[in-house]
């Protein structure tokens, strides 16, 4: 049974036409991606080894269905989703449609990264896929403006003269981080009570990010104080309350940058921010890219 991930150095950033609209990319050991483009056809592939991976898959249009084979359950992914999957043991069929870009990542290359710190996305991941899972479905989120960007940079290397594997690696890993960031890991040694508070001060400032009420009011509707709010908050979130909501407002921003109606203004002031160009320079110094250069047009 062969590997998924190849395991020859010599085979770098290697791109394989499996049919018209899908192609395989090997970029180096451990990682790998299929871009599809398929018009009013679809195409599946089957997916049977025993590699311990995560799958990145990102649906910009149609449909991505997952039939397992061992348990036999199905996933329907449909557009403008991101979803992450983990699997320590692949026998299951990938039937594809659309505009859809999906990364496949090795345990051995997370290997490289981690921190040994339970609450690091990394470690989290890895320690994920280390049981015996066929396929289980981690987190699934809105597709954003920056990770349609990340991805463009992604499949933008094959244009490239030179260097090829280690820049596309470098693109694959800006769109790892952005992409592992974007969900919470609260600490299995939080206890009920402060639980209870930061969920309830998260959910609070989930509904009203634009204009959220102050450490005094919130502290209201979470039934406690300031003082233990703040220090509570940031013991659950590893993040100020300040910080929090700031991610909020760029997430949310991030999805209405797709919108070919809306200016980089609008946006700004959707999310909360009075000043233009105080959201670009917040928004630049988080993602590292400015507002203008995600907008759909």
């Amino acid at each position: 049974m062969e590997s998924l991930f190849f395991n020859t150095p010599q085979q770098c950033y290697q791109i394989e036409e499996i049919s018209k609209g899908f192609t395989k990319v090997d970029i180096s050991n451990g990682i790998f991606f299929y871009d599809i483009s398929l018009e009013n056809t679809t195409q599946t592939i089957q997916l049977k080894n025993l590699d311990r991976m995560l799958m990145l898959i990102t649906v910009k249009s149609g449909t991505v269905e997952i039939e397992e084979n061992i348990s036999d359950k199905k996933h329907l992914l449909k557009e403008n989703t991101i979803t992450l999957y983990g699997s320590s043991r692949q026998d299951f069929s990938l039937t594809v449609s659309g505009e859809i870009f999906i990364l496949f990542i090795a345990d051995f290359f997370l290997k490289q990264y981690l921190s040994f710190d339970k609450n690091e996305p990394i470690d989290f991941l890895y320690k994920e896929i280390q049981g015996e899972l066929v396929l289980v479905k981690i987190n699934q989120q809105a597709l954003d403006a920056l990770s349609l960007y990340l991805i463009e940079k992604i499949i933008q290397t094959k244009g490239d003269k030179d260097m090829k594997s280690i820049r596309c690696m470098h693109r694959i890993i800006e769109f790892i981080a952005h992409r592992f960031s974007l969900f919470d890991r609260i600490n299995e040694d939080i206890d009920k009570e402060e639980r209870e508070i930061a969920t309830r001060a998260k959910n609070h400032l989930l509904s009203s990010f634009q204009n959220p009420p102050t450490i005094e009011t919130l502290a209201h509707l979470c039934a406690t104080n300031e003082s233990k709010l703040k220090k509570v908050f940031k013991k659950v979130y590893k993040s100020t309350i300040y910080t929090y909501v700031q991610r909020f407002r760029l997430e949310e921003a991030n999805l209405l940058l797709r919108e070919e109606s809306m200016t980089i203004g609008e946006v700004a002031k959707r999310v909360g921010y009075k000043h233009q160009g105080h959201f670009s320079k917040v928004f630049f110094k988080t993602y590292g890219v400015y507002p203008k250069d995600l907008l759909k047009r």
